[in-house]
């Protein structure tokens, strides 16, 4: 379980405001509302599912200016949870066909873990254009480098992990992970065409010194690094070893709320929101 402090910092007064003005836009007492709803989360939560804010996020074109992505994001993943639980399946998407799998209800249950929803709004925003932004590593003593996080390449990443102090390799391990699933959730076609031509599944020549990553093996390194991640003496610092163990143990399922979001909600909005 998250703590209560980043769930209570994780907003934003412009998106209490959003939120209200949205979703009540004729009540009386809107500082009293704003007050409520800042410390019951339950509450915030029905302001949150609302059908109106939904609409709002889908219609506003600058809305990523008026509220932050984390509030944007949870938006979405909370109408997905309940899109999924309308729905009766999924489909798994292969070179030649698409599989329908039925297990939505899973898909669902996942995302009522509000610290697991919480996350994956916070690991969204980390890669928009907004959010991005760079840490510097000690190498070794005198010797620092610095890594921009919206850096996609995970190769890079984890050779940084052999070279760097252990306290510093949590965040490595976190990163690492999260690249993966937001590649295999929000962008799946690319992990494909980077890997084979689209038209006859041939795998494509190796570009430089590093071999190409296949979509098997950004779900394998996803699991493994969140296993990392979990272990790691951080993580339980910030209490976040149930949720990477989560993420460990389920990456399959929770990749796709994240490909149902791409694909219904942000279609032709992907490359304007990340970076």
């Amino acid at each position: 379980m998250a703590n209560q402090k980043s769930k209570k910092l994780r907003f934003t007064d412009r998106d209490f405001d959003f939120l209200v003005e949205t979703a009540s836009p004729g009540v009386s007492d809107k500082a009293n509302l704003i007050r409520i709803i800042r410390e019951d989360e339950d509450f915030r939560n029905t302001f949150i599912r609302d059908e109106k804010v939904f609409r709002k996020l889908m219609e506003d074109e600058e809305v990523l200016l008026k509220i932050s992505p984390s509030l944007y994001f949870e938006i979405l993943l909370r109408k997905a949870a309940r899109d999924l639980t309308a729905a009766s399946y999924t489909l798994e998407k292969t070179l030649t066909m698409s599989i329908p799998v039925f297990d939505t209800e899973d898909l669902a249950a996942l995302l009522a873990e509000d610290s697991l929803l919480a996350y994956l709004a916070q690991m969204l925003s980390s890669f928009t254009r907004i959010e991005s932004y760079a840490v510097s590593f000690r190498i070794r003593k005198g010797v620092w480098r610095k890594i921009r996080f919206n850096d996609l390449d995970i190769r890079s990443l984890m050779s940084f992990c052999d070279i760097v102090d252990d306290f510093y390799r949590f965040g490595l391990y976190k990163r690492i992970a999260d690249v993966c699933l937001f590649m295999l959730g929000v962008f799946p076609e690319y992990t494909v065409r980077n890997y084979r031509y689209p038209l006859s599944g041939e795998l494509r020549p190796a570009g430089g010194s590093s071999p190409r990553i296949s979509p098997e093996d950004y779900e394998k390194e996803g699991r493994r690094f969140y296993k990392l991640a979990a272990e790691h003496a951080s993580a339980r610092e910030l209490e976040l070893q149930d949720v990477f163990r989560t993420l460990h143990e389920n990456f399959q399922k929770v990749k796709k709320p994240l490909n149902f979001i791409a694909e219904h909600y942000l279609q032709y909005k992907r490359q304007m929101i990340f970076v």
